[in-house]
């Protein structure tokens, strides 16, 4: 198990996007867990959560914003904590805003397609955040991360490229990805949504150097 806490990589604006888009997601997670009546939850993941038979513009955005649980929660926004700034510093305030939600589209079209016929609702900012490595991975490929590596008993603290944490990320995920094509209503992780994400990521990069919003 590796883990990435930290890089070195300054940035140049605040990033008070990426800091409102976490604070949004940790209080939807507070008012689905802590506040929502357990039998009202099913009826807000139903309604709000993106099922891909039947997609709504709706869902695409809104389900961005829910999480399944507390891990999935944590290592969303760590992820989104550690290279989030970077992203929106080098893109702007308003052109980041832009980016996340499109490649948050980008990561919901790409499971749709995958899974067209799954009645299992996807929730989760994962695919957005993906573009967001895919983004860092072209802009500071060989910036440090700091990284946990846990092998069974054996801990230790490394420092890496951000191209081999991010490569090992993707190729993990496109592993995981390729192993459930063919099987019909998979649960768990939505993979190909952290594979449209981050593939919109990469590609919003070279677009956004062309476009300046003010």
């Amino acid at each position: 198990m590796f883990f990435p806490y930290k890089d070195d990589n300054p940035r140049i604006l605040f990033p008070f996007v990426t800091y409102t888009i976490i604070g949004i997601n940790s209080l939807v997670f507070i008012y689905q867990y802590f506040i929502l009546p357990p039998e009202s939850l099913d009826h807000i993941i139903s309604t709000y959560a993106l099922t891909p038979a039947a997609p709504s513009v709706i869902t695409v955005f809104t389900s961005m914003f829910m999480h399944g649980g507390l891990m999935h929660i944590i290592f969303n926004m760590w992820f989104l904590w550690i290279f989030g700034d970077n992203i929106e510093s080098v893109l702007g305030h308003k052109r980041y805003v832009l980016f996340y939600l499109i490649c948050g589209m980008g990561a919901a079209l790409a499971q749709i397609q995958v899974n067209t016929g799954s009645q299992i609702p996807m929730v989760g900012a994962s695919g957005a955040i993906a573009g967001v490595l895919g983004a860092y991975l072209i802009r500071f490929p060989r910036a440090t991360v700091h990284v946990l590596v846990i092998l069974i008993i054996f801990i230790t603290f490394i420092r890496v490229p951000a191209m081999v944490v991010i490569g090992i990320w993707f190729l993990s995920n496109l592993t995981a990805g390729l192993g459930t094509l063919g099987v019909e209503e998979t649960g768990g992780t939505a993979w190909f949504a952290h594979l449209g994400g981050f593939v919109s990521g990469v590609v919003l990069n070279q677009v956004f150097k062309k476009i300046r919003i003010e």
